[in-house]
């Protein structure tokens, strides 16, 4: 796996301000607290940023998304190619916002493994998640599309649920980790999603609209490390 775990991933999509010198500077700060903390961040900015921030912070990186095609025709299509050579060190695959079909799941997990990049396949079920294990996917990002930008996270509204998920997971793939999206915005919300069994937590909109990001940031490696603890 190219990845630490635990982590937290922050996702910038495409929200303003978090691209070209702002999105390097939001990366630093992330950077800064992971330094002090001793925790582990996961950034995944907007493809023309990987370059910049991969190789001017030490952060680990991830795409937002790749097309799963061969090197040659596919003008504007991204490839696992390029953002291999940008310095990332994985790829989110079937984002709700930008999904893929299950076929080109399957290409994607395979290329990345070929490539030692960690492929992080996003699901919103159990039956999703376990279609998703027959590709060995490194970590399955598992959420509920609704509660993506709210504050409903699910190790909160409905942890047995995720308990339920993460059991299926070790069973049928022990190597497989566990991410946890959708409506993370505190730092109890990254501490339950531990406790409950997952491996790491994300997040994106809380990050991007905190009026303190990095006490916000602080908050949550507390939290991480708190939650790995209690494991």
């Amino acid at each position: 796996m190219a990845l630490t775990y635990p982590h937290f991933l922050i996702n910038f999509k495409l929200y303003e301000g978090t691209t070209g010198a702002d999105g390097l500077a939001l990366a630093r700060t992330i950077e800064t607290v992971q330094r002090r903390t001793g925790t582990t961040f996961v950034v995944a900015p907007q493809t023309p940023d990987i370059y910049r921030i991969a190789t001017e912070t030490s952060l680990s990186v991830v795409a937002q998304s790749v097309d799963a095609l061969d090197a040659g025709r596919g003008n504007g299509k991204i490839s696992l190619d390029a953002v291999e050579s940008a310095g990332a060190d994985g790829v989110l695959v079937n984002h709700p916002e930008s999904p893929d079909s299950f076929g080109d799941v399957a290409a994607t997990v395979t290329r990345c493994a070929e490539r030692g990049l960690e492929s992080i396949v996003c699901v919103d079920s159990v039956e999703m998640g376990r279609a998703a294990l027959s590709f060995d996917p490194d970590c399955l990002l598992f959420e509920n599309p609704a509660d993506i930008a709210s504050d409903r996270a699910l190790a909160r509204t409905d942890p047995a649920r995720v308990e339920t998920f993460v059991s299926m997971v070790d069973a049928e793939s022990p190597r497989t980790r566990v991410l946890l999206g959708g409506g993370i915005s505190t730092g109890a919300d990254v501490k339950a999603s531990l406790e409950h069994g997952a491996d790491a937590a994300g997040a994106a909109s809380a990050f991007v609209g905190a009026s303190d990001r990095e006490a916000w940031l602080t908050a949550v490696a507390a939290a991480l490390e708190a939650g790995d603890e209690s494991r």
